[in-house]
């Protein structure tokens, strides 16, 4: 899908240009953005939760600046993956122009859906990348200290999905759900390994010193503990 519009900016290009490389600043103005670091000069992390309808994801991937023309003008790739509910990409050519006392940001986004979220329609998918993009550049904006242009998009809400597309969307969120709890208790899993290990080296340790009755005393101090680990976690 291909979208494309402007903002008008009151701030110079060069502070602008300045913006468009901030990572915190793109942090605040990328909507649903959790994090965004950067791990070289022209590239960066990025944790976006997005939602396509009645579907919401999170987005893990990396973001990319490139044809770097500066201060008029690159190109701001992203690319990420939401697990089973699919991936998504694109990117933005931005141009910057004098315009009056500011700024005039031109934009061109090309982006894509695949996975699961893409068999949710065409025209969802369309609205919402549309929405995202729009949203980006007005939060600039509005960063910027300028008033950003109103979208002529029809608003997301009137959208319709037949009923199956809310089922097969229902199914999607249903297995990113499952798919993050398995994540999760993982997460916990690996942590009370580590909880144990971490216990049983003291003991160890300290059981060799001789404290509290030496071995038969700490035993059963560490058998207190780790009871209580596996309550705990």
């Amino acid at each position: 899908m291909e979208m494309s519009g402007e903002q008008q900016i009151p701030a110079s290009q060069e502070k602008v240009w300045e913006a468009l490389n901030d990572p915190e600043l793109l942090r605040k103005c990328i909507p649903g953005c959790d994090s965004l670091e950067k791990t070289a000069d022209t590239e960066m992390s990025a944790t976006v939760t997005a939602k396509v309808g009645p579907v919401k994801a999170k987005f893990k991937g990396e973001v990319t600046l490139s044809d770097l023309n500066p201060p008029k003008s690159y190109k701001i790739s992203g690319e990420g993956k939401g697990g089973v509910a699919g991936f998504a990409k694109g990117s933005a050519d931005v141009t910057l122009s004098e315009s009056g006392d500011g700024t005039l940001l031109s934009y061109e986004v090309n982006a894509k859906v695949g996975g699961k979220l893409a068999q949710l329609g065409n025209r969802l998918i369309d609205s919402t990348a549309k929405k995202m993009a729009e949203e980006f550049f007005s939060n600039l904006n509005r960063e910027l200290g300028g008033t950003p242009v109103a979208g002529k998009d029809e608003p997301l809400e009137a959208v319709e999905l037949d009923q199956g597309l809310i089922e097969e969307a229902k199914s999607i969120a249903n297995e990113h759900a499952i798919e993050g709890s398995v994540e999760a208790m993982a997460d916990a899993e690996h942590a009370l390994e580590d909880a144990v290990k971490d216990v049983e080296e003291k003991v160890e340790v300290a059981a060799g010193k001789g404290f509290l009755g030496g071995p038969l005393g700490w035993g059963l101090m560490a058998l207190v503990v780790l009871i209580a680990l596996y309550w705990l976690l």
